[in-house]
Parts: structure tokens; sequence; C-alpha cells
């Protein structure tokens, strides 16, 4: 398995995430600061340069008020 994050799988999930905060209206710093982290955290997760992880899905998903299916492909 590639452990690069530039993977189409990777982009792929960068894409929902990005596509759900603009469903729900948010801005990057909003959701940042649900999150408890700085606006470049969030910046950087939609640039395509940090992984998440489950839990950090899971955090996104209740956000923006979507379920876990709707970030995989």
């Amino acid at each position: 398995m590639d452990k690069t994050i530039f993977t189409e799988s990777h982009k792929d999930l960068v894409g929902r995430l990005i596509k759900a905060r603009k469903q729900a209206r948010l801005k990057q710093k909003d959701v940042a600061k649900k999150l408890g982290r700085t606006q470049s955290y969030l910046s950087k997760i939609e640039a395509g340069q940090r992984r998440i992880d489950l839990i950090q899905l899971k955090e996104f998903a209740a956000i923006y008020k979507k379920k876990l299916n709707f970030f995989i492909k």
C-alpha cells in the first residue's frame, strides 16, 4: 500500500471534506475553532498536505452533519 498522501483516494477524501464544509456553509476558521485547531491546520488538510485519521474524520462528519460513508468512496 502506498504511504504517500498524494494518492487518488486521499485526493478524493479531501475533495469530499471541502464539499461537505461548503455545503454546511462554514469557513475554514469556523471549522478550525470547533476542532480546537488553527485555520492553517485545516488549510493543510484541505490542500492535501496532511493525512487525517478515522477519529478526525468522525469529528468532521459531526461538524458537517454528514454520515461517515459520505467521505468514503
